[in-house]
């Protein structure tokens, strides 16, 4: 869709209460179910209160935003179809997606974790992501992986 009606909200979001930061905003909206926010709130504050009890020399804060950069990939696949044939085509992540796979795919480690509280396991899968390993550092190591594997077709890019 293109015009007036296409825009995004995302200059409708508000800061989160607690450090005032856009970006915990999304996320604490990404983990929301059924437009449950105070629920998403306590389970991503109580995951931060289990990291700062686990890690004393850094604020848990930073932790979350070390651990998010440490998972954006830099580059992606997309199928592009070039003369009947589906080729895996190498192109570069920009920002907001970047940040956007980097949520999902830490969510989707932290969910994949059975048997524990949400919050535990959140907790887990950032500070794995912290120090660089994890279900979500893995899903990027494969998307670049793909890329590097596909980079032959690197000029049939959009």
């Amino acid at each position: 869709m293109a015009g007036k009606y296409y825009r995004s909200f995302a200059h409708l979001l508000k800061p989160d209460p607690v450090y005032n930061d856009l970006d915990v905003a999304k996320f604490i909206s990404c983990i929301m179910h059924d437009g449950k926010r105070t629920i998403a709130e306590r389970l991503f504050y109580d995951a931060l209160k289990i990291i700062g009890e686990r890690i004393t020399e850094r604020e848990p804060i930073e932790v979350f935003r070390q651990a998010i950069d440490n998972i954006k990939p830099m580059v992606e696949v997309r199928s592009k179809r070039v003369g009947g044939a589906n080729y895996q085509v190498p192109v570069e992540v920009n920002g907001k997606r970047r940040r956007t796979l980097a949520f999902r795919w830490l969510l989707e480690a932290a969910r994949g974790r059975k048997g524990r509280p949400m919050r535990i396991s959140l907790a887990d899968e950032l500070m794995a992501a912290y120090n660089k390993e994890g279900g979500a550092m893995l899903k990027r190591e494969n998307a670049h992986k793909q890329a590097e594997a596909n980079k032959a077709f690197a000029h049939f890019a959009f």
